[in-house]
Protein backbone atom coordinates (compact mmCIF):
# COMPACT_ATOMS: atom_id res chain seq x y z
CA UNK A 1 0.00 0.00 0.00
CA UNK A 2 1.17 3.55 -0.72
CA UNK A 3 2.32 5.51 2.29
CA UNK A 4 0.32 8.51 3.44
CA UNK A 5 3.21 10.84 2.66
CA UNK A 6 3.63 9.49 -0.88
CA UNK A 7 -0.12 9.61 -1.54
CA UNK A 8 -0.46 13.19 -0.34
CA UNK A 9 2.75 14.40 -2.00
CA UNK A 10 1.56 12.92 -5.29
CA UNK A 11 -1.80 14.69 -4.81
CA UNK A 12 0.08 17.94 -4.11
CA UNK A 13 2.27 17.53 -7.20
CA UNK A 14 -0.77 16.92 -9.39
CA UNK A 15 -2.53 19.96 -7.91
CA UNK A 16 0.54 22.11 -8.61
CA UNK A 17 0.69 20.89 -12.22
CA UNK A 18 -3.03 21.56 -12.69
CA UNK A 19 -2.66 25.01 -11.12
CA UNK A 20 0.28 25.79 -13.40
CA UNK A 21 -1.82 24.84 -16.45
CA UNK A 22 -4.62 27.14 -15.29
CA UNK A 23 -2.16 29.99 -14.71
CA UNK A 24 -0.48 29.33 -18.06
CA UNK A 25 -3.78 30.13 -19.77
CA UNK A 26 -3.46 33.66 -18.39
CA UNK A 27 -0.27 34.02 -20.43
CA UNK A 28 -1.10 31.81 -23.43
CA UNK A 29 -4.49 33.42 -23.92
CA UNK A 30 -7.02 31.96 -26.32
CA UNK A 31 -4.60 29.41 -27.79
CA UNK A 32 -3.89 28.05 -24.29
CA UNK A 33 -7.56 27.66 -23.51
CA UNK A 34 -8.11 25.98 -26.88
CA UNK A 35 -5.14 23.62 -26.36
CA UNK A 36 -6.41 22.59 -22.92
CA UNK A 37 -9.92 21.96 -24.23
CA UNK A 38 -11.79 24.82 -22.59
CA UNK A 39 -14.16 25.07 -25.54
CA UNK A 40 -14.82 27.64 -28.21
CA UNK A 41 -17.12 29.71 -26.00
CA UNK A 42 -14.24 30.43 -23.58
CA UNK A 43 -11.82 30.96 -26.47
CA UNK A 44 -14.19 33.40 -28.16
CA UNK A 45 -14.70 35.23 -24.86
CA UNK A 46 -10.95 35.70 -24.41
CA UNK A 47 -10.53 36.77 -28.03
CA UNK A 48 -13.24 39.41 -27.55
CA UNK A 49 -11.53 40.83 -24.46
CA UNK A 50 -13.76 39.19 -21.84
CA UNK A 51 -11.74 38.50 -18.68
CA UNK A 52 -14.25 36.02 -17.23
CA UNK A 53 -12.31 32.92 -18.28
CA UNK A 54 -9.11 34.45 -16.86
CA UNK A 55 -10.83 35.10 -13.53
CA UNK A 56 -12.10 31.51 -13.46
CA UNK A 57 -8.62 30.16 -14.29
CA UNK A 58 -7.09 32.33 -11.55
CA UNK A 59 -9.64 31.19 -8.94
CA UNK A 60 -9.30 27.50 -9.83
CA UNK A 61 -5.49 27.70 -9.97
CA UNK A 62 -5.35 29.41 -6.57
CA UNK A 63 -7.73 26.86 -5.07
CA UNK A 64 -5.53 24.04 -6.41
CA UNK A 65 -2.46 25.62 -4.79
CA UNK A 66 -4.25 25.85 -1.44
CA UNK A 67 -5.19 22.18 -1.78
CA UNK A 68 -1.55 21.35 -2.56
CA UNK A 69 -0.44 23.18 0.59
CA UNK A 70 -2.91 21.15 2.66
CA UNK A 71 -1.63 17.91 1.12
CA UNK A 72 2.00 18.85 1.75
CA UNK A 73 1.21 19.84 5.34
CA UNK A 74 -0.69 16.60 5.93
CA UNK A 75 2.32 14.70 4.57
CA UNK A 76 4.40 16.34 7.30
CA UNK A 77 6.46 18.60 5.04
CA UNK A 78 4.88 21.86 6.28
CA UNK A 79 3.39 22.90 9.63
CA UNK A 80 -0.09 21.55 10.32
CA UNK A 81 -2.98 23.46 8.78
CA UNK A 82 -6.32 24.12 10.51
CA UNK A 83 -8.82 21.26 10.34
CA UNK A 84 -6.38 19.28 8.19
CA UNK A 85 -8.09 15.88 8.03
CA UNK A 86 -11.66 17.23 7.56
CA UNK A 87 -10.40 19.58 4.85
CA UNK A 88 -8.73 16.66 3.04
CA UNK A 89 -12.06 14.80 3.12
CA UNK A 90 -13.83 17.92 1.83
CA UNK A 91 -11.31 18.32 -1.01
CA UNK A 92 -11.73 14.67 -1.88
CA UNK A 93 -15.50 15.04 -1.89
CA UNK A 94 -15.40 18.06 -4.19
CA UNK A 95 -13.06 16.32 -6.63
CA UNK A 96 -14.95 13.03 -6.64
CA UNK A 97 -18.27 14.83 -7.07
CA UNK A 98 -16.85 16.76 -10.04
CA UNK A 99 -15.54 13.52 -11.54
CA UNK A 100 -18.75 11.56 -11.12
CA UNK A 101 -21.28 14.28 -11.85
CA UNK A 102 -19.80 15.57 -15.11
CA UNK A 103 -22.84 14.41 -17.15
CA UNK A 104 -25.01 16.71 -15.02
CA UNK A 105 -22.51 19.59 -15.23
CA UNK A 106 -22.03 19.49 -19.01
CA UNK A 107 -25.23 21.37 -19.90
CA UNK A 108 -24.21 24.26 -17.61
CA UNK A 109 -20.77 24.60 -19.21
CA UNK A 110 -21.41 24.15 -22.93
CA UNK A 111 -18.69 24.10 -25.52
CA UNK A 112 -16.27 21.69 -23.89
CA UNK A 113 -15.78 18.50 -25.87
CA UNK A 114 -16.74 15.09 -24.54
CA UNK A 115 -13.02 14.25 -24.70
CA UNK A 116 -12.30 17.19 -22.36
CA UNK A 117 -14.98 16.06 -19.92
CA UNK A 118 -13.80 12.46 -19.85
CA UNK A 119 -10.09 13.27 -19.49
CA UNK A 120 -10.62 16.00 -16.90
CA UNK A 121 -13.09 13.82 -14.97
CA UNK A 122 -10.62 10.94 -14.87
CA UNK A 123 -7.88 13.31 -13.69
CA UNK A 124 -9.93 14.87 -10.91
CA UNK A 125 -11.23 11.42 -9.96
CA UNK A 126 -7.69 10.13 -9.46
CA UNK A 127 -6.82 13.26 -7.53
CA UNK A 128 -9.92 12.86 -5.37
CA UNK A 129 -8.99 9.27 -4.59
CA UNK A 130 -5.47 10.33 -3.61
CA UNK A 131 -6.84 12.92 -1.19
CA UNK A 132 -9.33 10.40 0.19
CA UNK A 133 -6.65 7.75 0.68
CA UNK A 134 -4.35 10.27 2.35
CA UNK A 135 -7.12 11.43 4.71
CA UNK A 136 -8.04 7.85 5.60
CA UNK A 137 -4.40 6.99 6.24
CA UNK A 138 -4.06 10.01 8.57
CA UNK A 139 -6.53 8.32 10.91
CA UNK A 140 -4.45 5.14 10.92
CA UNK A 141 -1.21 6.82 11.98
Amino acid sequence: MLSMSFTLLLAAALCIIAAALHFACLVWGASGYRFLGAGEKAVAAIESGDRGPHISALVVGTMLLVWAIYAIAAAGMLPAMPFMRPVLFLISGVLLARALLFPLLRPFIPGNSLKFWIISSLAVGVLGLLFLLGALQMGES
